[in-house]
């Protein structure tokens, strides 16, 4: 399947194992493991970044494996889940910058264009988060961002 905003056909993609049990290397129990998520959650890391830091220094391939929840579930069942998912929040974050951009080089057509494109993106996503568990998400309208 094409990609959404480019002439992309490819399919790469993670090869996650087919048996989805925890690996006999983890000496790390269920409690401990969400406990450390907790604690990295405090210190302000999204949950992409404590997987990739569980990942590369404890050697814990999948949270879901071991705990039998994703990191963005443990975190929302402890209350530290973040207030807008992470995607979205990337995007945003991106459109902001186009407009910083946008605001010094007005004449920048291909950014404008790139810009419509990351909004749309933006609007999509959050028409996909309204109805699950962020009934509480409002976006920034043009004026805001």
């Amino acid at each position: 399947m094409g990609r959404m905003h480019s002439w992309g056909k490819g399919i790469s993609r993670r090869c996650l194992p087919y048996k989805k049990t925890a690996p006999n290397w983890i000496q790390m129990s269920v409690s401990d493991l969400s406990d450390q998520i907790c604690k990295l959650a405090k210190k302000g890391m999204t949950p992409s970044q404590i997987g990739v830091l569980l990942r590369d220094s404890n050697g814990i391939p999948q949270v879901d494996y071991i705990t039998g929840s994703k990191i963005g579930r443990i975190l929302r069942k402890n209350g530290l889940a973040p207030k807008i998912p992470e995607d979205l929040y990337h995007l945003i974050k991106k459109a902001v910058a186009i407009r910083k951009h946008l605001e010094r080089n007005n004449k920048d057509k291909d950014s404008k264009f790139r810009l419509i494109l990351v909004e749309s993106r933006i609007h999509r996503l959050a028409r996909y988060y309204r109805p699950v568990s962020y009934t509480h998400l409002t976006l920034p309208t043009n004026r805001e961002v």
